[in-house]
């Protein structure tokens, strides 16, 4: 344990996906979550608080949490990481869900190093360790610190993500909230890829979609 993380989170893009950064408050180092877009805004806010990008980690690869990778990447010159399976994504307009909204072109340099199940990624004294969520796409991870979760589009409060494009699946990423999730502390803190916080215990005990049949 090394104290209450430095945490702040931001509403990016027209998707109003969230963006987090998140730091060790001793040394200052700094991981960037899922930089979906306003790339000027989170690095206004990593200056202003004068933190130490040791990397950016896309939760998945769809175009609302991967588009200031590129930018963000050349400003802090820290590597991309995403699952394995998500890494074609980054490139991929079609895959990524860009050409959806017309930009054909790729959003994301390509990763700087590719993530595993059980991997551990290190920010100062921070362990975030990858926990492989698939279902709303095959490479997607959830990130836990802490006693914190990062849950992408894997968890929402009183949600789950979509699974109706590319790679999805909805009996997957059921198994994996069950599975992954679930079991962990009902006082795990849950920071979503949209909406507000939540707690494993609220949505354990409320979310419609965790419920038996």
């Amino acid at each position: 344990m090394v104290g209450r993380p430095y945490l702040r989170g931001f509403v990016v893009g027209p998707f109003e996906a969230n963006c987090y950064i998140v730091a060790d408050p001793s040394s200052l180092d700094a991981l960037i979550i899922d930089p979906g877009d306003d790339p000027d805004v989170i690095a206004e806010a990593v200056r202003s608080d004068a933190l130490l990008v040791r990397g950016i980690v896309n939760t998945h690869g769809h175009a609302d949490h991967i588009a200031a990778n590129g930018a963000l990447r050349e400003r802090f010159d820290c590597p991309i990481m995403i699952h394995e399976l998500d890494a074609g994504y980054l490139t991929d307009a079609e895959a990524n869900l860009s050409a959806l909204i017309g930009c054909a072109h790729p959003l994301s340099p390509s990763a700087d190093r590719l993530l595993k199940d059980g991997d551990e990624i290190r920010a100062g004294r921070l362990v975030f360790r990858v926990l492989h969520t698939p279902g709303h796409t095959p490479g997607g991870i959830c990130l836990l610190t802490d006693g914190i979760l990062f849950s992408g589009d894997t968890l929402f409060a009183g949600g789950i993500g979509r699974t109706d494009f590319q790679g999805g699946s909805i009996e997957q990423l059921i198994e994996s909230i069950h599975a992954r999730l679930l079991v962990l502390p009902d006082d795990t803190a849950v920071y979503p890829g949209h909406g507000p916080e939540t707690t494993i215990g609220a949505e354990r005990t409320t979310n419609a979609w965790l419920q038996p049949a």
